[in-house]
């Protein structure tokens, strides 16, 4: 197997944010190479415990080898949104902090066979879990109208309806099976003078990896089960990388903390709603320019902290 190998963004940040107890119990939703995990499970004690969750084997494996040196961790080779059944399983229905850097990670994109890039060629696959529904499965199964709505809503790519039209056009004649297949279609269908910027597959090949994974349906899940299972004090610390997660994200916090909804004309509140959480930061934190020369990919990225009263 090819090294996992994943350069973790806003590592002190995200794990500073937790502000980690000792003894504490946390959560890294999306543990990756382990980096965010090697940096929380040198910060416990021998009372303190630290679940990592992914749902990719091949992250699971990298984990097992890097924090080997470890006692108080569990592996779970599941999604993070199944953080409150999975934990219950070994008698936790409480936690101190979880963290989650979204997105697909650099192994993911660099590991031509896994079908996530489209500057290599390869199966069209992007499944983090290597189960369940392909990309493959999408492009050639999927209508014309619900392949325009993906393109739409997880990328807000313009030509959606276009680019959608060339796809059916094509698979009527053969299978649409690699990515090579697909990227160029899509380039072949797009208007020469928006080509400039980036390549024209970039937001949907991100589109179908995000509907394959369902991707939005784990953050909202995932935010809402984490919450409810945090102990007063306890903390999400979360990173998003474009713009459709981390409105999810800054959407769910604004929730924890709004308090009274009453209109403004009211004399007394009579919704008795009131904060339950509070943001540690009031603007997401963003890498610093030293990181960002050093890894493009966290360029892009947003930190939003928040504590449960």
């Amino acid at each position: 197997m090819k090294e996992f190998s994943h350069k973790s963004v806003m590592l002190y940040e995200t794990v500073e944010g937790l502000n980690i107890k000792p003894d504490g119990i946390y959560v890294d939703g999306t543990a990756g190479g382990g980096g965010h995990s090697e940096l929380i499970a040198s910060k416990l004690n021998e009372n303190g415990k630290l679940f990592c969750f992914d749902r990719d084997p091949d992250a699971i494996k990298a984990c097992e080898q890097r924090l080997s040196k470890f006692k108080n961790i569990i592996l779970i080779n599941e999604k993070y949104s199944s953080l409150k059944s999975s934990l219950n399983k070994y008698g936790t229905e409480k936690i101190n902090g979880l963290m989650l850097d979204l997105g697909v990670s650099s192994y993911q994109l660099d590991t031509a066979e896994r079908g996530f890039s489209y500057h290599n060629d390869a199966p069209l696959d992007m499944r983090m879990s290597k189960s369940g529904i392909s990309a493959a499965d999408i492009i050639n199964e999927y209508s014309e109208k619900e392949l325009a709505d993906i393109f739409y809503k997880y990328a807000d790519e313009k030509f959606s309806f276009r680019i959608a039209k060339a796809i059916v056009d094509e698979r009527t004649k053969k299978s649409i099976k690699t990515t090579l297949q697909l990227a160029e279609l899509i380039s072949e269908n797009y208007p020469n003078k928006f080509k400039r910027n980036a390549h024209p597959a970039r937001k949907v090949f991100q589109a179908i990896r995000i509907a394959v994974n369902d991707e939005m349906g784990e953050i909202e899940k995932g935010i809402d089960d984490a919450f409810e299972m945090l102990c007063s004090g306890g903390r999400l610390s979360i990173i998003t990388f474009h713009s459709i997660e981390d409105r999810i994200v800054k959407q769910k916090f604004h929730s924890f903390t709004q308090g009274c909804t009453c209109p403004p004309d009211f004399p007394i509140c009579v919704c008795g709603k009131k904060p339950r959480a509070k943001l540690i930061n009031k603007k997401p934190i963003t890498a610093s320019e030293e990181e960002q020369k050093e890894n493009q990919r966290s360029r892009s990225a947003k930190l939003r902290i928040l504590e449960k009263n």
